[in-house]
């Protein structure tokens, strides 16, 4: 008689940028991952996307810490720090140099922007692979002269090596039964970069090799990182990493209809603690999809 296999114990995390105070976007965000994660009886993990040198600060990460508690939310185990896994960055680096899937890039954001022929893709301009075509001569070269250089993927390589791998999406609320298999489409997104001039590793490869490495089986995060969602399954086929299931929510939007944001002075968990308003309160009111006025969902 064949055994039925065991269920999958859940496990969500909140990865937050110490760049500024969490705003009610975030909190919302947190609260439905971690409820996620409750719900099946699972694990809910924090970890502190830390290696953006010149925008993470410790304060931040101090209040990062004090929101989450204010707000009721609470994590299972320590708090993982990616300033603590750069072994770990430049051991899966190594290994995508080794096979030949990385190249060098030299090219500042204004060479990038000059370029009136880069075709568009997702989130705008694709690199025009300007660096690829340099020698290894050029680049052994220009990298021993301590040229500032970022890592890119050769995407179109590296789609040859592994194809358009499918990942599993899960609809936003999440019903029991109902799933969808999404086939990656990496090239739409060009030779991204996954290790910056200023920092030991991009967003696209950290948040996959931590994903992988906390066994993070479900992801919740915005509709904004739905495309990213291509470039991370090309990561874990490369890699040979586990693919978690994705749940994409809708984003909240001020007033004006953008997208709530650190920089732009978005309405901060702290300035409401400030207000006095009730965490208690606050809480099962953005569960309930109630928010601050101006804000809203953009469903789009």
């Amino acid at each position: 008689m064949t055994q039925p296999t065991a269920p999958q114990h859940m496990v969500i995390r909140f990865a937050p940028s110490p760049t500024g105070r969490l705003h009610v976007g975030h909190g919302w965000s947190a609260l439905l991952a971690m409820d996620m994660a409750r719900g099946a009886g699972g694990a809910f993990r924090l970890r502190i996307e830390d290696i953006d040198g010149t925008r993470s600060r410790p304060e931040h990460v101090a209040g990062i810490i004090e929101d989450l508690h204010w707000l009721g939310v609470e994590w299972d185990g320590d708090i993982v720090f990616q300033s603590q896994r750069l072994d770990s960055y430049d051991a899966a680096l190594a290994r995508l140099r080794d096979i030949g899937l990385l190249y060098p890039c030299f090219c500042t954001r204004a060479d990038i922007q000059a370029s009136l022929t880069a075709p568009h893709g997702p989130e705008g301009p694709l690199y025009p692979r300007t660096c690829h075509g340099l020698d290894a001569a050029e680049r052994a070269r220009r990298i021993a002269a301590g040229e500032a250089h970022a890592w890119r993927i050769d995407m179109a390589r590296a789609v040859e090596q592994v194809g358009a791998p499918g990942w599993t999406s899960l609809p936003f609320p999440v019903q029991d039964g109902r799933t969808e298999s999404v086939k990656a489409d990496p090239l739409a997104h060009g030779d991204v970069v996954l290790a910056r001039k200023d920092a030991p590793a991009s967003y696209h490869l950290s948040c996959t090799l931590d994903d992988a490495a906390m066994g993070v089986t479900h992801v919740l995060r915005g509709l904004d990182l739905r495309g990213a969602t291509d470039i991370h399954r090309l990561l874990q086929a490369l890699l040979g990493l586990p693919s978690p299931a994705y749940v994409h929510h809708p984003l909240l939007v001020g007033p004006d209809g953008r997208r709530l944001a650190k920089r732009d002075g978005s309405i901060a968990l702290a300035d409401l603690r400030a207000q006095g308003v009730a965490p208690d309160a606050l809480a099962a009111d953005l569960r309930a999809q109630r928010f601050p006025i101006g804000i809203r969902l953009a469903r789009a």
